[in-house]
């Protein structure tokens, strides 16, 4: 690995130092603030160029600043006040958005139904759009009956985020919010949604959608993440 790479996650400097935080800090060997000062002034130009964009890191940053309580009193004092979910709402109101993009999976179909009538009330307009929505059997993209998640199935409807993707664009969504995607679904849903994207949560089967609680537990009960069990490779 290059050591131009930027590894901000593992950077020795402690936060409260690191110069991206304050210019009079310091910065690692690679860091990207210093290293890449070129893209560093197309970012930024991206911004002065383009006042929706610049509107949307604006409204951003107004945003986290009113997820917290106690900014007159410093930074160690801070608290959070608000659940990602009233975030939702307010930053959608910020931006003057009024046509959201409710995209999720139907494994969340209760949750998406209480999201659903939430931005209802708020005064959104709202299209909630499934991830099996034009039923579509998976053998068409070549999974056969062994990789489907019901084996006892004879055919099965694959999830369709580029069809998510598709409909959320044709009916002019302003602000797509995700619910509950699979990991590489959410990322074709990405790829082709035209209109801005935030993640109301995350698919994760096992921990109620709480991926973070293996981070937490990466020393304790989820230690095999860190120590992998070698497959043994099979011999004809």
């Amino acid at each position: 690995m290059s050591d131009k790479n930027p590894q901000c996650a593992i950077c020795p400097v402690e936060w409260e130092k690191r110069y991206c935080r304050t210019h009079s800090g310091k910065a690692w060997k690679n860091c990207p603030s210093l290293i890449h000062t070129k893209l560093l002034e197309q970012a930024r130009e991206e911004l002065r160029r383009n006042p929706d964009i610049c509107e949307i890191a604006r409204q951003s940053s107004i945003q986290e600043g009113e997820g917290y309580g106690n900014r007159d009193k410093g930074y160690r004092y801070l608290h959070p006040i608000k659940p990602r979910l009233e975030e939702v709402i307010e930053f959608a109101g910020r931006m003057n958005y009024t046509r959201l993009g409710l995209i999720f999976c139907v494994g969340l179909r209760k949750e998406a139904a209480m999201v659903h009538n939430l931005f209802e009330d708020r005064g959104f307009d709202v299209l909630s759009i499934v991830c099996k929505a034009g039923s579509v059997y998976k053998d068409e993209i070549g999974i056969t009956r062994n990789q489907q998640v019901d084996r006892t199935a004879d055919r099965e409807t694959m999830c369709n985020p580029i069809l998510q993707a598709l409909v959320a664009n044709h009916h002019e969504v302003e602000f797509n919010v995700l619910l509950g995607l699979c990991v590489g679904h959410d990322s074709l849903f990405i790829k082709y949604a035209k209109a801005p994207i935030t993640v109301l949560a995350v698919k994760d089967r096992l921990l109620a959608h709480n991926p973070m609680a293996a981070v937490y537990q990466c020393d304790h009960y989820y230690r095999y993440l860190k120590n992998p069990v070698k497959k043994s490779t099979a011999v004809d």
